[in-house]
């Protein structure tokens, strides 16, 4: 169930005010008194110490709907003295974009425990990063995905690589014959990709990326030009192997809890022999 704009707007207010009273004013040079009724900072003063009016602290604090520029957050998680975790929940909850947030860097290597892991997992399994290169898969994986995981060079994030999922799907010849609804896929997996992006727009070399595919594929330009936007989920897979043949898969994907830029693809087979589209 979705969080309504009202419950967000007063989870918002709680978490504020329960940061507001945690900060001792002598912390911040501000004399402790012998007046104060209530623990930690007065409205007043948190908001001098931001730069804002002491009415838009007492409104947020209320859970209405005021503007919160992304500006005025910094002031105010500096100020709290909030940790970086606690800074990125204040962000989400004003729904907002943290703009010191800085970029991932552009070459990640997948945890060395992370592909030990896929090597144990008996169905095919990949870890793209926030671009959808594939940086660690299994052999299920690689015999699965014909001309992309079977022998290819590793990629950058320049829409050139053979191992880019996005470059190998508009692309490559051989994922046309591999995904017999290729059409709907492709239009998806770019919606997929925008949500990706959104969350990322500082990020050059997503937005590289996709500016090469929009020169390269007419077919992705139109599909990002739709601006359509859905989350990366789960479902049925199929695919029409050439030396298997016809396949089917329960797609579940994961986001790694330490390392939120990469994605954990499992392919689980459904029905019959592994992997075998039923009858």
């Amino acid at each position: 169930m979705e969080t309504s704009p009202t419950a967000q707007r007063r989870t918002l207010g709680d978490f504020v005010r329960t940061h507001r009273a945690r900060l001792k004013p002598a912390a911040l040079g501000l004399p402790e008194g012998t007046r104060r009724r209530t623990p930690g900072l007065r409205r007043e003063e948190l908001a001098q110490l931001c730069g804002m009016s002491a009415t838009w602290i007492t409104w947020v604090e209320q859970g209405r709907d005021v503007a919160a520029s992304a500006i005025a957050l910094a002031r105010l998680a500096r100020t709290l003295q909030l940790s970086p975790a606690e800074r990125a929940y204040l962000f989400d909850l004003a729904g907002k974009h943290d703009p010191s947030t800085p970029p991932a860097p552009a070459a990640m290597d997948a945890p060395p425990a992370l592909t030990a892991a896929l090597a144990a997992i008996a169905a095919p399994a990949y870890v793209l990063d926030r671009c959808w290169n594939a940086r660690a898969w299994n052999a299920a994986a690689a015999r699965l995905f014909v001309g992309w995981l079977d022998g290819a060079r590793d990629g950058e994030c320049d829409g050139s690589a053979p191992r880019n999922l996005l470059h190998y799907i508009f692309r490559d010849p051989a994922a046309r014959a591999l995904i017999p609804d290729w059409a709907d896929r492709a239009r998806r997996v770019v919606a997929e990709f925008r949500a990706d992006h959104g969350r990322h727009l500082d990020d050059r070399a997503m937005t590289a990326l996709a500016d090469a595919l929009r020169a390269q594929s007419p077919e992705f330009a139109a599909a990002w030009e739709a601006h359509d936007v859905v989350e990366r989920e789960g479902g049925v897979r199929r695919f029409a192997h050439p030396r298997d043949g016809a396949l089917r898969f329960e797609q579940i994907t994961f986001t790694l809890a330490a390392r939120p830029e990469f994605k954990l693809v499992m392919l689980t087979p459904l029905s019959g022999a592994p992997g075998r589209e039923g009858t």
